[in-house]
């Protein structure tokens, strides 16, 4: 079954309105590759850091819609999944217009894992080549981050290992022009992504989205619609 373009924009949309988040968590690894960089160089280490980055959400992607393909075989939970999804999207929408945080606690869950991994990023330091800074992002990929598992969980919800990859791909493109921005000009975006006003449109829209994508709402807008044909 093909994938609802509405999750696809959704994911894009979380990735881009989120990226405030994610200059927080790995945009300093992007700004010191754009830093450290010979200006000719910048703009390519940069991009392989991140394409890196992006890769490992879409594997990370892939094993949680293995996982979600399994359940729904075995327990037939589509709809309870198709639910979660939505409770996802609400409470990211909420944790990124800064109402309720509760999304940290998820991050948590990861730190144990984390310790492991990040030494891996030191094998690849200094940078002299595109590989290591592809590599680095590929480590970085997997920083214990709220956003990024909430949206994990979301794309494992869509219950196939292709869709749920392309979640996450969307996602982490949505990322992708404020973390090159970062990293090859060095601005302020951040304080721009991060201010209040901005975060809580960012979050309502998030959360508007989610509540759309609720089964029981989907199934009261099709009466309606079927009612007023």
């Amino acid at each position: 079954m093909p994938i609802d373009p509405q999750i696809l924009i959704s994911a894009f949309l979380l990735g881009l309105l989120g990226s405030g988040h994610c200059l927080g968590m790995c945009g300093g690894v992007s700004v010191g590759l754009g830093l450290n960089t010979q200006a000719d160089g910048r703009f390519s280490r940069v991009f392989a850091y991140n394409i890196g980055r992006i890769s490992s959400y879409v594997i990370a992607g892939l094993i949680v819609g293995s996982l979600g393909f399994w359940l729904t075989k075995t327990l037939g939970s589509a709809v309870f999944l198709r639910t979660i999804a939505a409770l996802m999207l609400i409470l990211m929408g909420l944790y990124l217009g800064q109402w309720f945080n509760g999304l940290i606690m998820v991050e948590k869950l990861g730190a144990r894992l984390w310790r492991h991994i990040q030494p891996l990023a030191k094998q690849f330091l200094p940078v002299r080549r595109l590989r290591d800074a592809f590599l680095i992002g590929c480590v970085w990929g997997w920083l214990p981050c709220g956003l990024v598992y909430s949206a994990l969980i979301w794309a494992g919800s869509q219950a196939h290992p292709s869709q749920s990859m392309l979640v996450m791909l969307l996602f982490g493109l949505g990322t992708l022009p404020s973390m090159l921005a970062s990293g090859v000009f060095a601005q302020g975006m951040a304080a721009h992504l991060r201010n209040l006003l901005f975060r809580r449109v960012a979050g309502s829209i998030m959360i508007i989205l989610g509540i759309i994508s609720l089964p029981s709402v989907q199934q009261t807008l099709l009466r309606l619609i079927n009612h007023s044909n």
